[in-house]
């Protein structure tokens, strides 16, 4: 069985010091990687959980409504709650798709310089 992987390199990697990982921290390049994932990433968590939040609250408080049938047995609790399933699965999309094109590219040029030693 032939694969088409390189065989492992006999050279060990250069491995960071504690003063070189407070360096990149403490960079601009750094403060940029980690502004662009929370501005990302906290204000679809905050809509997330207060989404989430309204589901449960009118389930607890608001059965009437909840209760309230569309068409068939389907009633507005139901579509709800799928559509909860829906918006993890967007949100998930949609993250890695902002990680893929913004966070990747930066994190992979700090690591590279880091693992480079350079």
């Amino acid at each position: 069985m032939a694969t088409d992987a390189p065989p492992p390199s006999k050279s060990q990697p250069h491995l960071p010091t504690t003063e070189e990982f407070v360096e990149v921290q403490e960079s601009a390049e750094f403060g940029e990687l980690r502004r662009s994932h929370r501005s990302f990433a906290f204000p679809l968590t905050v809509g997330f959980i207060s989404w989430y939040l309204l589901y449960v609250l009118l389930s607890n408080y608001a059965g009437g409504f909840m209760g309230t049938k569309l068409f068939g047995n389907i009633n507005v609790a139901l579509v709800f709650g799928l559509a909860q399933f829906l918006t993890t699965f967007l949100i998930a999309w949609w993250y890695e798709r902002h990680s893929s094109s913004k966070l990747d590219p930066k994190a992979h040029a700090i690591k590279s310089r880091m693992e480079g030693g350079e």
